[in-house]
């Protein structure tokens, strides 16, 4: 009796020994220590129809280079470097396997196809985790880089599936499989019509990709799908195009507001306004490189210190300028350019001298960086902060014209500066303060551009012009026409700009401008008083 019961586990362990031995994952990756890049992607195909989640940091470390054969018995393992031994790992168990000489070893080669290859392998082996977002990356892994290996592994995923938005995402990432693999036609017609629900340019460049090896039934199918998909993208596009326009034109805003209120106001060509814009900038390197030393868990408060301090150092600057220099001017519209001009150029050689003639560095706060997706086009937070800033500092200065007894004395001499005068308003000072205001938002402006763009000396040099074409265009001195004229001219210098370039774009939406003050010599928003009609 117990010699047959021997025989009978003798006899399963024989029956089973087979299946179990192809079910071991450890032949396959030794396999690679002696395969060319055609053979590994093979492997790669069969260590992913496993769906041995522990083969996961095994394909990490092929794909960043860390995967070494020993060469006294071709056996493969995991490498880090120890001093002048490796550190030798298992690749499935991840148990330690000692150390080795590194003349005693040798790292398998990869290339770009094999790495992948490997990014859709991992993608289908993670599709089975207990984590959702694990598997959601997993199916976005696959979707990138499709592979029929992986179509078994992702309907299986699929059938256990309960989130809602993750079996979407697996449904699909089985379809960009099932249109390389040996599935039925029209299993590949759904899948088509699949990805043209998924549309953008990733489900274009999978359409594209086939449409030379596809069955010639579903090439009709196919040819509706990219159509459709070009249509939608245009229309994407220009929705795209329309919300970079607006984030230059929020900028142009920034940049321009204080020029507006000066140039209303006082009437002076302020060339050195787009210093203003760059000490902004400055004051935001110098708080963040304090909280840096000092206080670096508070960096991402670093942009709202920097407000208050950027405005009180430019306004300061300005009030400073306006005091000893613009005030002897009045009047003399050529010298007051030519001062300011020498004045900015004082400011930017002052800066070089302090700082260097190299950028500065400017972090983004964490709430600042990345993007996200908005149908088929992409916003970044830096920019919608931005809008958001340069439209609550409009809505600002706006409460400040209309509400304040400052604000009432500037639209006073901004419309008879004479009868103010008369009046008892103390024009001069209006005029100080004025200057100073404005230079303190360009400052601020400084502080929202210090996020998108270099801060060298040379940056506000890149918007005085922008800003004087806003001003002129919206109308001299008021704020509604510097909000319609910089986001009319932003939008239109995105639109001008794919066609005809930068550069002759920028020409372009000059000799427009230049053509509509023919028409309208006060801008789009005169204004209105009996001073400034007469």
């Amino acid at each position: 009796m117990l010699i047959r019961l021997f025989s009978l586990i003798f006899l399963v362990l024989s029956i089973a020994a087979p299946s179990l031995a192809q079910s071991d994952p450890k032949p396959l990756i030794d396999a690679l220590a002696k395969a060319d890049f055609g053979e590994a992607e093979k492997l790669i195909g069969q260590l992913a129809a496993t769906g041995d989640t522990r083969l996961v940091p095994a394909l990490s470390a092929f794909s960043e280079g860390d995967l070494y054969f020993r060469k006294s018995d071709n056996l493969v393992f995991i490498g880090k470097a120890a001093g002048s031994n490796f550190e030798l790992t298992d690749p499935v168990t991840g148990a330690s396997a000692g150390q080795a000489a590194k003349n005693a070893v040798t790292k398998i080669k990869i290339n770009n196809t094999l790495r992948r290859v490997i990014r859709s392998a991992m993608g289908g082996l993670t599709l089975m985790s207990a984590d959702r977002s694990v598997r959601l990356q997993a199916a976005d892994a696959v979707l990138r880089s499709p592979s029929p290996e992986n179509l078994e592994l992702i309907e299986t995923a699929l059938a256990k599936e309960i989130d809602g938005q993750v079996k979407a995402r697996m449904e699909e990432a089985r379809a960009v499989s099932l249109l390389s693999s040996d599935r039925p036609v029209d299993d590949k017609r759904g899948a088509i019509q699949t990805i043209k629900k998924l549309g953008g340019r990733d489900a274009l460049g999978i359409l594209n990709s086939v449409s030379g090896s596809i069955d010639p039934s579903l090439k009709g199918d196919l040819d509706a799908a990219i159509a459709a998909i070009q249509s939608e993208q245009q229309l994407w596009d220009m929705v795209q195009n329309v919300w970079y326009g607006l984030s230059l034109g929020s900028v142009l805003l920034l940049a321009a507001i204080g020029l507006a209120i000066t140039f209303g106001v006082m009437g002076i060509i302020n060339m050195a306004h787009g210093e203003m814009v760059m000490l902004g900038a400055y004051s935001t390197f110098v708080v963040q490189q304090v909280v840096r030393e000092n206080a670096p868990g508070l960096f991402d408060w670093s942009l709202a210190i920097a407000l208050p301090v950027a405005f009180l150092v430019t306004g300061a600057v300005g009030l400073v300028i306006e005091r000893g220099v613009i005030r002897f001017l009045y009047g003399r519209p050529l010298e007051t350019l030519l001062a300011t001009w020498g004045v900015s150029l004082i400011l930017q050689q002052t800066i070089r001298s302090i700082f260097g003639p190299t950028n500065q560095e400017v972090g983004n706060p964490s709430w600042m960086s990345g993007s996200f997706p908005v149908g088929g086009m992409t916003i970044t937070w830096n920019r919608m902060w931005i809008i958001a800033f340069s439209l609550s500092i409009f809505v600002a200065l706006l409460v400040v014209m209309k509400k304040s007894s400052f604000g009432l004395n500037m639209r006073a001499v901004t419309q008879n500066r004479r009868m103010a005068s008369s009046m008892g308003i103390r024009t001069p000072w209006v005029d100080a303060f004025t200057f100073a205001l404005g230079s303190g938002i360009a400052g601020i402006a400084g502080v929202a551009l210090s996020q998108i763009d270099n801060v060298s000396p040379n940056l506000g040099q890149s918007y005085i012009i922008d800003s004087f074409m806003v001003v002129v265009f919206g109308g001299v001195g008021n704020l509604w026409g510097t909000l319609v004229g910089a986001l009319s001219l932003g939008v239109l210098n995105k639109f001008l700009e794919p066609s005809v370039g930068a550069v002759l774009g920028k020409i372009l939406v000059l000799v427009l401008i230049i053509l509509f003050i023919q028409k309208r010599p006060r801008g789009l928003f005169a204004l209105k008083g009996r001073a400034v009609e007469a």
